[in-house]
């Protein structure tokens, strides 16, 4: 008895050593055998998720033996996430703090967007409000100082209906370019904390005296490239001049905004980068082949049908070279 449990123990042995043997060798997701395989993990911004679901589809479609696991949490989610090393990118959409470069956060640009003022379609204001736009500076009334309790605190020809203001409640990249846009910080906003892009948007569909923003993909429609249903672009009146002029009107369809972000007549902030960020410079071959795969001509064509503003050339290759 014991005997032949030796034998079969030698046996298992010879064919866990041969099995092993025969395998691939993985080395950082690539064997030579099976080309690029194993899991790359994102979290992090609401604005570059859909983007980044287009990519690794795409990505898969080349390296079939690559699993994806990707969410979206806010960009603070995703910094925190990359630099405890829970996930291998962060998906960000503001531009990085002093500490947070300082614990090793990697930055590798992808796309541009823009964070978008939003209000109801049913306003009781809205044909006024499309009219003259709001400033900077009464913008910064309403999200930053509280100044205006109803909107004919703003304009004496406005209702005296209650202004609404709508801001996130994560740790959010549009949360902080939008207070950028007044020399703030997210912490300095105003408002009814809702979670998540998706959410802030439902409540202003939901509010008619509402007013928040939003990333540009959920506010458009990208099969009619207009703005969805119960919701719209509240215009900046950029030249302050009173009123929408024709080169400030550029929100009747998504692709006239993407234009007036990529030739800057949308001012940034609120127009922003979009990043992957790793923890220190990315040495893993398979993190690296599909954030090299991000930044390929061929990746970057369909941005701007997709509400996103592809890199330069030049842009493109700038962030290879941090590769």
């Amino acid at each position: 008895m014991i005997k032949n449990k030796v034998n079969t123990f030698i046996i298992s042995s010879l064919l866990f050593v041969n099995i092993n043997s025969c395998a691939p060798k993985i080395e950082n997701g690539y064997s030579k055998e099976r080309g690029f395989e194993g899991n790359i993990s994102l979290s992090g911004a609401f604005a570059l998720y859909p983007l980044v679901v287009l990519w690794s589809e795409d990505f898969k479609k080349e390296n079939p033996n690559v699993r994806f696991n990707i969410s979206a949490g806010g960009a603070g989610k995703g910094i925190a996430d990359a630099l405890s090393g829970m996930v291998d990118i962060g998906l960000v959409s503001r531009d990085l703090h002093a500490e947070e470069i300082k614990k090793g956060a990697y930055p590798i640009h992808v796309a541009k967007d823009a964070v978008i003022c939003t209000i109801n379609a049913n306003n009781p204001n809205y044909s006024l409000l499309k009219e003259r736009g709001l400033t900077q500076s009464e913008l910064k009334n309403i999200f930053i100082n509280d100044k205006y309790k109803t909107w004919n605190d703003i304009d004496s020809r406005f209702t005296k209906d209650p202004v609404i203001i709508y801001t996130r409640a994560d740790a959010a990249g549009a949360a902080e370019t939008w207070a950028n846009f007044f020399k703030s910080k997210q912490e300095d906003l105003k408002g009814v904390g809702i979670f998540g892009d998706p959410g802030i948007a439902q409540a202003i569909k939901d509010d008619k005296n509402a007013i928040g923003f939003n990333n540009i993909n959920y506010v458009y429609d990208l099969k009619t490239k207009k703005v969805m249903p119960e919701i719209d672009v509240l215009p900046i009146d950029l030249n302050e001049d009173g009123r929408i002029s024709e080169n400030e009107n550029f929100y009747q369809t998504i692709d006239e905004l993407t234009d007036a972000v990529s030739n800057n007549q949308y001012p940034s902030p609120p127009s922003r980068d979009l990043s992957f960020i790793t923890k220190d410079k990315p040495n893993n071959l398979l993190v690296k082949e599909f954030i090299s795969f991000v930044l390929k001509k061929k990746s970057q064509s369909y941005l701007l049908e997709n509400g996103y503003v592809p890199l330069t050339e030049l842009l493109m290759n700038k962030e290879l070279n941090k590769l």
